[in-house]
Formats: C-alpha cells, structure tokens, sequence
C-alpha cells in the first residue's frame, strides 16, 4: 500500500487508476536486505505494457518552488541513495525491467511552461509527471550536496532527458 498521506504518490497513483495503467504499489514501511545493507524502497512497479515495466520511484516537487529571495524551476534533486536503491532494484528484477523516476511536481501557480494536455488533477491540486530513466539520470547528475548526499541534473539537461508520462 502506498503512503496515501504523501500527496505526490496519491496523485501519481489516482493518474495510473485514471488511465488504466496497471501497477502494484509498494508497501515502504517493510525494510528490505541486500548483502547485509538496507537498500532503499520504490514506490510502484508500473506494467505500461507488455514489454515495459517500471520500478518507479516518485519524487514529488513543488512548481515553482519558491524561497524569500527566487523562484525555481524544474527542481529535481534526488539522494545517492535513491540512485543507489533504484540501480539495486533493477539488477534484482532483471530484463524487461527499467528503473523510472518520476518527478511529480504539484503545480502552485498558473505557468505557460507546463502545456495544459500534460497536467492531472487530482482533489484540488493539479500536477505533472515528468519521468527519466535512471541511466539517463545516472549519465547526466552532479554532486549537489556531499553533506546531505544529493544529486542533481543541471536545469537544462533534466529538460532534455525528462519526457512526459503522457509520451511514454
């Protein structure tokens, strides 16, 4: 079962309903074990069709996301150790399994840099999904933060390898 309290997961999850699309959601609170070290969960394994399946972890950002002093777009940091679970997790599944993030950004305000047919309401809140195949993003990251062991892709590159869910 998701965590249904984490809105980002909700929303994604309602999109999957919504589209027929099927997929299995992971229980998180069960820790799992590899070699002796917890490996960090995913949060669906999604069936686009016959031959693409998905071990999909969302990562849910608000659009823009704004402080006292800027407004920024397309945030998409992530952990090594998502990078390091996801790549785990796809090793484990095999062939015939690619592992996605999808980046659920929770719109907060009007923008014309997020095409209407790309947006999916869910309650009140409207959001879009922005997937990248963890090589893409593996290829492509940089050191955000060593202190807090994060990620990220340059705005311009995540804008190039990112793809709507609706185009996969």
């Amino acid at each position: 079962m998701t965590r249904r309290h984490i809105h980002y997961e909700a929303a994604f999850e309602d999109y999957l309903r919504s589209q027929g699309i099927p997929y299995i959601a992971v229980d998180e609170q069960r820790q799992v074990i590899f070699a002796g070290s917890r490996v960090k969960s995913f949060d669906f394994l999604v069936y686009r069709d016959l031959r693409r399946r998905w071990i999909v972890d969302v990562k849910g950002r608000q659009y823009p996301y704004v402080t006292r002093t800027s407004r920024r777009y397309w945030e998409n940091w992530i952990t090594q150790a998502d990078l390091d679970g996801l790549a785990n997790w796809q090793e484990v599944f095999g062939e015939g399994f690619e592992a996605m993030l999808v980046f659920a950004y929770w719109l907060t305000q009007d923008d014309d840099r997020v095409p209407p047919v790309y947006i999916h309401c869910c309650g009140e809140r409207r959001y879009a999904f922005l997937c990248v195949p963890l090589a893409e993003y593996r290829r492509h990251c940089r050191i955000r933060s060593r202190r807090w062991g994060t990620v990220t892709l340059p705005v311009a590159t995540f804008r190039q390898v990112a793809r709507p869910i609706q185009k996969l």
